[in-house]
């Protein structure tokens, strides 16, 4: 879309750990949640570039959920009524606060493991990006992956835009636009958190998170949004834990991050929160805007 100049500022602005000038920030952000609700369907993006039209683009994005329905119909063999109720709840499931997929949800007494197919053949098929549960956070995070306990993100996030806004027939113009200008709000922090799922997988990173509930200690509570493994420079460059949280508003606290940090400290390198504002480091926590997510 003509940007590279922005992209060099960007990259160039991540390498030297120094803010973008506001003026650009501001244009990224807004760059950025175009980003979120067109997607990267190549017909969306198309149809976007062209007309600049979020009601034609919308409509596109309709046919190919259509075809994604089709297609599970068509292939997904005997997992097929399994993998449809998965693909129709990614939304309901999303809106949750904690985020984490509840089978239990779609029929009473479901289990995790009877939707193993289902999640695999979504997965696969690059519809979603399952993120697993690592209990114990090391370097080797799938050695420890959990899958009883997933989240479920949807591979494209204008896609999910369009899933979340499905009661209407078509979506106008202008709501588009009221979402871009914040003053609509369809849970911008699942849009948020889906998205930066969708980068960090781009970026070649597989997707994990931690979370404990500890009913007797409640400083052993937390939630981690996504764990990578980075190296980390006070280290000699040995690679370590890094947790990630993501912030969708200018107000927000890191209280699990805190938390995480004390419990796993000689296990973690470099802290990020990726958020709004411009970026910041505060020794060895660096507050990222949400554009540098996929540059993790």
């Amino acid at each position: 879309m003509g940007e590279e100049p922005l992209s060099r500022a960007i990259a160039d602005s991540y390498a030297r750990l120094r803010p973008l000038p506001d003026s650009l920030h501001r244009k990224a952000m807004r760059l950025f949640r175009e980003y979120m609700l067109v997607g990267g369907m190549p017909q969306a993006v198309e149809t976007y570039i062209r007309t600049r039209d979020f009601h034609r683009v919308d409509e596109v994005k309709r046919d190919i959920l259509k075809l994604y329905r089709d297609d599970i119909v068509k292939h997904a063999g005997s997992a097929r009524r399994r993998v449809t109720l998965l693909f129709d709840g990614l939304v309901s499931q999303l809106s949750q606060h904690e985020k984490k997929y509840r089978v239990s949800s779609l029929e009473p007494n479901a289990r995790m493991r009877e939707y193993d197919e289902a999640f695999f053949w979504l997965a696969d098929a690059c519809v979603v990006n399952d993120c697993v549960n690592s209990t114990d956070p090391t370097v080797g995070l799938s050695a420890y992956a959990d899958r009883a306990m997933i989240k479920c993100y949807m591979a494209d996030t204008g896609l999910l835009v369009t899933q979340a806004l499905a009661d209407s027939n078509v979506t106008e113009d202008d709501i588009y636009r009221d979402v871009l200008l914040g003053k609509i709000s369809i849970n911008e922090g699942m849009l948020t958190e889906n998205v930066v799922a969708q980068l960090l997988h781009s970026s070649g990173h597989g997707l994990y998170f931690y979370s404990r509930n500890d009913r007797d200690d409640a400083s052993r509570t937390m939630e981690i949004d996504f764990l990578i493994v980075s190296r980390y420079p006070n280290a000699a460059m040995k690679p370590r834990v890094s947790p990630i949280e993501v912030k969708s508003s200018n107000r927000y606290r890191t209280s699990s991050l805190d938390k995480f940090k004390e419990r796993f400290s000689g296990r973690v390198g470099l802290e990020y929160v990726l958020h709004p504002k411009p970026l910041e480091v505060r020794g060895d926590r660096r507050y990222l805007p949400l554009y540098m997510a996929g540059l993790l």
